[in-house]
């Protein structure tokens, strides 16, 4: 799973998503994670929550430089922001505080190595083209939750 990350100095999840200088993108899967590209931006918001006067469209050209990204990182995001986002089959995720990236990358492979959260799972099946599979907390003798057969509806 390809997973991006907001920072200003390569160590931290400390950036806005448009206000990032470097957006850095990661291979991430249950055994380990695997640096893959930074992408810098030499325009940037000023993290101060108004639009830049320009018209420039920053938006667009981050979004189209996480094609393939899953997950993204970010420290905030505004709500146009975070639509495109979403709108590019992308998960935005905020962080609290500043993290490690490292700390970052480590939850996100001990989950997909584990029993991911729902949404995981959806982002994960979305990926490798799966349909769903019936809840694992099912038991096979839950028969009774199995569609009736046509012969046997009256």
């Amino acid at each position: 799973m390809k997973v991006a990350l907001a920072t200003h100095d390569m160590t931290r999840v400390d950036a806005h998503f448009n206000g990032a200088r470097t957006l850095v993108l990661y291979d991430v899967d249950p055994e380990g994670y695997r640096f893959v590209e930074a992408i810098q931006f030499a325009e940037t918001s000023a993290e101060d929550g108004r639009h830049s006067p320009d018209g420039e469209d920053r938006i667009k050209a981050k979004v189209e430089a996480l094609e393939g990204v899953a997950l993204l990182f970010v420290k905030a995001i505004g709500g146009p922001a975070a639509a495109r986002v979403v709108q590019a089959r992308i998960h935005p995720i905020k962080v609290a505080d500043d993290e490690p990236i490292v700390d970052v990358l480590e939850r996100v492979r001990r989950m997909l190595g584990g029993n991911p959260p729902p949404w995981l799972r959806k982002i994960m099946m979305a990926q490798t083209g799966d349909k769903p599979a019936r809840p694992s907390f099912l038991d096979d003798e839950d028969d009774d939750l199995a569609p009736v057969p046509e012969e046997t509806k009256a």
